[in-house]
């Protein structure tokens, strides 16, 4: 990947917000003279990002069109998009087992459900190697008294949008959250089920395929 100038990224920013604009304006507003930016633009124009046209100026070129188009497709990109199956256990679930499951399954944490498949609760590696560190019986403890509860539990829907979700990782430091969807519970309350995951990993994946279509 080729890497801009300070000068070069400049003046693509100044033809992103003057569009059409010769190169003697570019000059001026630079502070330079025409000849000086020159191969700039000359290569800004083969590269892609700028398009150039006789006694018109220059415009956004194709570099640029796609990465606002990326930029757009990524805002819009729903947690049902890129959600994973969940990993369920029920709380009546061993520590001993959730800790073999956490393993088998290669995950950072379980999520805890009712026979129903609503939520109850999430355990992670670090609440499972809190109870069991210098504690010989945890083993045989229900999941039910490590895990974290409602309403300790940070949540996305399937209709989210993908930056939200990533928004709550960073302001909660966490590295995954159950997708859940409302069902009428009795009483009127709500209940959550329990229709995904979705992961740090997961948001790294889709950055990085939509940062290599970006620059592709």
């Amino acid at each position: 990947m080729i890497v801009l100038s300070a000068r070069q990224t400049e003046i693509v920013q100044l033809v992103k917000g003057n569009a059409p604009i010769t190169g003697e304006q570019i000059a001026d507003l630079l502070g330079l003279s025409r000849p000086t930016i020159r191969s700039d633009l000359s290569i800004l124009v083969m590269l892609g990002y700028l398009d150039a046209k006789p006694k018109v100026g220059y415009f956004p070129g194709k570099v640029i069109s796609e990465e606002g188009k990326s930029s757009h497709l990524l805002s819009d990109l729903k947690v049902k998009d890129v959600q994973a199956m969940p990993v369920i256990v029920r709380e009546t679930t061993t520590v001993h087992d959730a800790v073999v499951t956490l393993f088998l399954e290669n995950v950072g944490s379980l999520i805890v459900t009712d026979a129903e498949g609503l939520l109850l609760g999430v355990v992670s590696r670090k609440d499972l190697l809190k109870v069991t560190l210098g504690n010989p019986a945890a083993g045989t403890m229900p999941i039910s008294l490590v895990m974290t509860r409602q309403p300790n539990i940070i949540t996305v829907t399937p209709e989210d949008t993908v930056l939200d979700a990533g928004r709550k990782m960073l302001s909660h430091q966490v590295d995954s959250f159950p997708v859940v969807q409302k069902v009428d519970g009795q009483h009127g309350s709500d209940k959550m089920e329990v229709v995904g995951r979705i992961t740090k990993t997961t948001m790294v994946k889709v950055l990085v395929d939509y940062a290599f279509h970006a620059e592709y």
